[in-house]
């Protein structure tokens, strides 16, 4: 079977050399592809690994970042946060013409849609949820100082250079003038809080990123895709999880993804979980939904403008960006309702 991305022999040779134990023949298979990094999933006739790397079109390296995922899933390995075991790193492309990690496969469910979600009860569902909160503040509790992750980012000026990237963002891929976008820009940036927390963050945290325990889907035995963590505002982190619960969201996955299901809490519930489970003050909490919006209706609109310069194939992501006028009215809501 071709599989665009990988190179089977290269991939043994590299495991070899890395003092990695192949028992018999190395089969490999795509786990799941698309606009994200590409994930395979390699096995022999004893142990099975994870192989990720980033797309081979479409390259935009910030956003498929190897060497920052598998630096923090490293320096997580005797955290609180569930990852699964690092094994190898090709940082210079050499294997696949690429970087790429390699890690251990975490057996568990992925609950990526709403068809996915119909295999939990309600029960589950509401236990999950509250797990995954659990989780990302255990992950916002690690000192990056004890991991070694002090100088994995820059959390000093975090909120204003997120502001000002995804500004600058919109205007490399806008598809059409949105006077919200400029509105909303110039809104975050006069409500910009004066001090702000300092954490790991995920940078992509919700139910489709993590590894559920099959039998017990109140336990997460994985988080996965870290491609755009760094260190920043932990409340970052929660409200965009909260802000992909939007059903509108679904136009950017370009799915019926299981965290918008009204089956899920509310993103107010979500909050407020978090505020309990972290004891973190959700102070000028408009401001971070606001943000989250901003750049969700960005993201949207920069689908859309890559699969009409033919790097994204179908129309699901040209439509991706019917989606962005309501991230950009929904952000200008959360900062006018004096959430802050």
């Amino acid at each position: 079977m071709n599989l665009p991305g990988m190179d089977v022999a290269a991939l043994e040779r590299f495991l070899r050399e890395q003092d990695i134990d192949v028992r018999g023949e190395l089969r490999v298979e795509l786990i799941s592809g698309g606009r994200s990094n590409l994930t395979f999933r390699a096995y022999d006739d004893m142990s099975k690994w994870v192989v990720r790397r980033p797309p081979v079109a479409g390259l935009t390296p910030s956003a498929h970042d190897m060497a920052r995922e598998y630096t923090v899933t490293d320096a997580l390995q005797k955290s609180a946060v569930p990852v699964a075991k690092t094994v190898a790193f090709d940082s210079e492309g050499t294997t696949l013409g690429a970087p790429m990690t390699v890690v251990e496969f975490v057996d568990g469910a992925v609950i990526r849609d709403q068809d996915d979600l119909t295999a939990l009860s309600d029960e589950q569902v509401n236990t999950s949820a509250a797990e995954l909160v659990r989780v990302l503040t255990e992950l916002h509790a690690v000192r990056p100082e004890a991991v070694g992750l002090e100088k994995f980012g820059r959390p000093n000026g975090f909120l204003a250079r997120q502001v000002n990237l995804w500004a600058s963002q919109w205007e490399r891929v806008k598809t059409r003038e949105l006077p919200d976008v400029a509105a909303l820009h110039a809104a975050l940036s006069d409500a910009l809080p004066q001090e702000s927390a300092s954490s790991i963050v995920h940078g992509d945290f919700r139910i489709d990123n993590t590894i559920l325990d099959s039998a017990d889907p109140g336990r997460v035995r994985a988080v996965v895709d870290w491609e755009l963590s760094t260190l920043g505002d932990p409340l970052t982190d929660a409200a965009l999880m909260c802000v992909y619960r939007t059903p509108i969201f679904d136009l950017v996955l370009g799915a019926r993804a299981a965290w918008t299901s009204d089956r899920m809490p509310t993103p107010d519930a979500l909050a407020q979980t978090y505020a309990t489970v972290s004891g973190r003050d959700l102070g000028h909490w408009g401001f971070y939904l606001a943000l989250a919006n901003f750049k969700l209706g960005v993201i949207g609109e920069g689908i859309s403008y890559r699969a009409r310069q033919g790097s994204d194939a179908g129309s699901a992501a040209e439509r991706a960006a019917e989606a962005t006028p309501e991230f950009m009215a929904a952000g200008l809501r959360a900062l006018k309702e004096g959430r802050n």
